[in-house]
């Protein structure tokens, strides 16, 4: 899997060249301390490294008016004072005489990115870039912004390549205005865009940046807005947007979030279309998190596990209100969003709070003041960020009956090695299953994988067992990762594979089972529930409910076992294993039967190595039962677990 780096070092060259307080924090620096980071950590080597071209002025019409294009060709040849004249026309703008050439480097990152992934040289990359771009619109600067480089490359992937659905997903601090309105009535993008928005009083204050927004036109419903109303908005806000908004309508057609949480949001959005993910730097003024920020991103990229988030995975109430109010404006036109526990409500953006005082302005000395504010309340989460060390064997798998026929990536390790005999033994003793010497077998090579994970040397597994013993050995994994200091312990079994009934109940394990009809939550950490038999109940399952429970448990290692019948598609294991595999930091150990064929264990290694699952094939809507289920165990849960909630409590 090939990430592409796209930047130029000339983008570096405007500058400020004037006092501004407001415009000052958009700087060289932005790239150079991005870049520099991503040196240090070793990861551009890792890249396949483009030179950014200049966006041709053609190009640059995909989405600007021609006078505008010339006004910012008319910048190279002004004197300083010009310059300041010129950029007081526009809101938190500055010129420099290298405004057009950076601006048209920036646009031309993007295009060059788009062309790199859409024709196969990559599977993805970053565009590291500047000036921003995602608040110009056709005719005006804005918000440091010049030409629009994200609405640029969307242009040109239509147009191009002939692309019909992208979607663009915005998680700028700031909304991204630009975008929105040069697409609010095409209904072949969807623009996502999360964004403080205090109920209208932080930049730019616009009532079109609330969750009322949906778009014009026969692009109703291709805009989503979802505006946080408070400060201190942290991972599991986030998260939950994604789980809950973003991520079901994807699959039909001053904040606190940590560096770590872009790794998981990029590998969140990499198990759509194919992973073929164009990432472009907007916006960021604080240096450190920025390139941390980038960092984890580019991380995510090339398939390295993402890190623990830090904190507890409640969302908070603001939250809660913004992801109701958002669902209720979007349910009419996303059959998604009608299939769950979505009640309308008033936009909680209308009302805001009497007495609030208006947030400072940017780059004025209040704004400066709560930027210190926020450092110093960051600093102690960047002392604390340890790139997790990539573990020297990202996959390894243990399938002697189907290697044979296996296709997988050249530096996927085919494990040979067991776990010591007599330990094997003694685990095999407690199960009359484990009897027969082949049973054994696998077991001592399920054991030396689970090891090699929760030792560090083996990011994930995938082993084979034979069927009559795949219940048994679910259950010796299950009690040996225990055993060996696996705090939390998250196992997803499908199929005809009952939990243990003497598995102890103490929140150490959490113990997902799908199959029958059954609906109940049994407990607080045991959970049955049955295959969906449409994919849109099978996404409802696994986004609604699946995905929540696992990044509310927040486990150490994720035991995915494929039992006797468990009837899921290929492509239904493969989206499954990818998107446990974030909440897991890629920690996942997939257990198959040894009667599998070779497909469904290669597309399984593939997807636990970093690649992205296939598709699951045309949306339908999930049945009335599978509807009914699935609101039945979330009534039953989301009071225990906070990650299900889509509305905050009355």
């Amino acid at each position: 899997m090939r990430t592409a780096l796209v930047y130029h070092e000339d983008m570096m060259a405007t500058r400020l060249l004037w006092d501004d307080p407001e415009c000052e924090i958009e700087c060289p620096e932005r790239l150079t301390t991005a870049l520099g980071r991503l040196q240090q950590r070793g990861l551009e080597q890792r890249c396949l490294r483009l030179t950014a071209r200049e966006a041709s002025e053609t190009e640059l019409g995909l989405v600007h008016s021609p006078e505008y294009v010339a006004l910012l060709r008319g910048t190279q040849a002004l004197s300083t004072e010009e310059l300041q004249a010129l950029s007081g026309q526009f809101d938190a703008v500055y010129f420099h005489p290298s405004t057009f050439h950076c601006a048209r480097l920036a646009a031309g990152a993007g295009l060059q990115l788009v062309d790199a992934v859409l024709t196969g040289a990559v599977h993805n990359g970053l565009a590291l870039v500047r000036p921003p771009g995602h608040h110009s619109q056709r005719a005006a600067a804005n918000g440091f912004c010049m030409f629009n480089n994200v609405a640029i490359a969307a242009k040109h992937a239509q147009q191009e390549h002939g692309l019909h659905r992208i979607l663009i997903v915005d998680w700028d601090i700031h909304h991204g205005q630009g975008i929105q309105y040069i697409f609010e009535d095409d209904p072949s993008v969807l623009y996502f865009s999360w964004h403080r928005y205090e109920h209208g009083r932080f930049w730019p204050y616009l009532p079109e940046s609330d969750a009322d927004a949906v778009g014009q036109g026969r692009g109703r419903g291709f805009t989503v807005n979802l505006p946080w109303n408070q400060v201190g908005m942290g991972n599991a806000d986030y998260v939950a947007a994604f789980l809950h908004v973003l991520l079901p309508l994807a699959f039909e057609g001053q904040m606190q979030a940590t560096p770590e949480c872009f790794a998981h949001l990029t590998q969140l959005l990499q198990v759509l279309a194919g992973g073929r993910v164009c990432a472009m730097l907007e916006g960021g003024y604080h240096l450190e998190s920025l390139s941390e920020s980038v960092c984890m991103t580019v991380q995510a990229l090339l398939g390295d596990p993402a890190p623990p988030l830090p904190g507890p995975m409640v969302p908070v109430h603001s939250a809660l209100e913004s992801i109701r109010s958002v669902r209720a404006a979007h349910a009419p036109h996303w059959m998604s969003l009608q299939q769950q526990d979505s009640a309308p409500v008033l936009s909680p953006s209308t009302c805001s709070p009497e007495g609030r005082a208006s947030p400072p302005l940017p780059g004025g000395p209040e704004f400066k003041a709560a930027a210190a504010q926020a450092t110093v309340a960051l600093s102690p989460l960047l002392d604390q960020l340890h790139l997790c060390p990539t573990p020297p064997v990202r996959t390894a798998v243990a399938l002697t009956p189907l290697d044979t026929a296996l296709v997988l990536p050249p530096d996927v390790l085919h494990q040979e090695a067991s776990s010591p005999k007599e330990e094997t033994q003694a685990w095999a003793r407690l199960h009359k299953a484990l009897a027969k010497d082949e049973a054994v077998t696998a077991l001592g090579e399920i054991l030396c994988l689970l090891d090699g994970i929760l030792d560090g040397q083996v990011s994930s597994g995938l082993a084979a067992t034979p069927a009559p013993a795949a219940a048994a050995a679910v259950d010796v994994a299950t009690r040996h990762g225990l055993s060996r200091g696996a705090q939390r312990l998250l196992c997803v079994a499908v199929g005809q594979l009952d939990r243990p009934s003497d598995l102890a109940d103490d929140g150490r394990t959490l113990w997902l089972s799908i199959r029958g009809k059954e609906a109940a939550a049994l407990s607080m950490f045991h959970v049955s529930m049955p295959l969906p038999g449409t994919i849109g109940g099978f996404l409802n399952f696994a986004l609604a409910l699946v995905l929540p429970l696992a990044y509310g448990f927040q486990p150490d290692v994720v035991l995915l076992a494929l039992g006797p019948a468990h009837g899921l598609w290929d492509s239904q294991a493969a989206l499954l294993a990818a998107l446990l595999r974030v909440p897991a930091g890629g920690r996942v150990l997939a257990l198959l039967v040894e009667e599998s064929t070779p497909q469904l264990a290669g597309v399984l290694a593939r997807v636990l190595h970093g690649e992205a699952p296939p598709s699951l094939g045309p949306f339908c809507v999930a049945s009335p039962g599978d509807k009914q289920a699935l609101m039945h165990l979330r009534r039953q849960l989301e009071s225990q677990w906070k990650m299900l909630q889509v509305a905050a409590p009355a």
